[in-house]
């Protein structure tokens, strides 16, 4: 044992090698990426906040004029008429009109595809319907405007009686298949971000495959797809030029989609031509009129960024 241990003490030791010191890395290239980011995001908040400020500004002038009573307790929108009133029901009414249609005639086709694209469909499959899908929402709203009033209406008049020229059934029913690819892609990522064991367990009790999606699948992923359908829904009801081309410029409250009737982003088209001068009550309106649907679609995108943190089986 000690000849061992005089063996041990006259083998020298290795010499323990010292980590190089890390070369000083030129920071210069980071700190301008960080500046240009700082800059753009500084840029979009400032955007945001001029774009309300001048809509704040513009409607304070336009309630130095109008009560806030004329415009929520009448059931008149002619501020361009000689006999002007400014009740703004109307145009809420057309809008909400269009795009109750567009909703009820996207929801079930984009639920439906974007069910096909997760559970049914081969990858194979999925890497070419969901990029063709997608493109559909890169076509130009004024071609899907024309094709309302070109085409569409004069086909549903065929099969609707009393269906005018310019009404709200063809505009949503246009918006509606505007809106498909936004309810198929964000709820298929829904439906696909489901952890597989919930899907295996309900097999594991017996349950079909239809089972499966309708009662354990669509269920948990409900937070993504009610989103993905808020989301839709904003999205109609900021929609312009469809309406403007196929749904015709009359301030009604009705909610018979076969007549003609004006939503708010027409409203803000037509007065906006340059027919109208700079100042008067007539030009404020659209800042009014912007101002409440910029509240409208603000609640729907909030109550849609809450429901996608918000997610049933996260």
């Amino acid at each position: 044992m000690q000849v061992a241990e005089q063996l041990a003490a006259a083998v020298p030791a290795p010499a323990v090698r010292q980590p190089a010191p890390l070369a000083r890395v030129p920071r210069v290239g980071e700190r301008a990426v960080e500046v240009g980011l700082f800059v753009s995001a500084l840029a979009t908040v400032l955007t945001t906040f001029g774009i309300l400020a001048t809509l704040a500004v513009e409607t304070v002038g336009f309630f130095q004029e109008v009560t806030l009573a004329e415009l929520l307790l009448d059931t008149q929108w002619t501020p361009l008429f000689a006999d002007k009133h400014f009740g703004i029901w109307p145009l809420v009414a057309g809008t909400m009109l269009t795009s109750g249609v567009a909703i009820g005639f996207a929801m079930p086709f984009g639920l439906l595809a974007a069910i096909y694209l997760s559970e049914f469909a081969s990858k194979r499959s999925r890497r070419i319907l969901k990029p063709a899908l997608e493109l559909l929402a890169g076509v130009p709203s004024i071609v899907f405007g024309y094709f309302a009033l070109v085409v569409l209406t004069p086909i549903l008049q065929q099969f609707i009686p009393r269906l005018a020229g310019f009404n709200a059934l063809s505009a949503g029913l246009v918006i509606g298949l505007m809106i498909v690819p936004t309810i198929a892609s964000l709820s298929e990522d829904a439906l696909r971000a489901v952890p597989t064991g919930l899907r295996e367990g309900a097999y594991g009790l017996g349950a079909s495959k239809l089972a499966t999606i309708f009662q354990v699948v669509l269920p948990s992923a409900s937070g993504g797809v009610m989103a993905s359908i808020i989301l839709a829904l904003s999205r109609a009801v900021g929609e312009t030029m469809v309406v403007a081309i196929a749904a015709g410029q009359q301030a009604r409250l009705t909610f018979d989609p076969r007549v003609p009737i004006e939503t708010m982003t027409a409203y803000i088209v037509q007065v906006s031509m340059g027919d109208t001068p700079t100042g008067t009550i007539e030009y404020r309106t659209i800042f009014v009129v912007g101002s409440v649907l910029f509240l409208i679609t603000f609640a729907m995108n909030i109550v849609g960024y809450r429901l996608t943190r918000n997610r049933g089986w996260q």
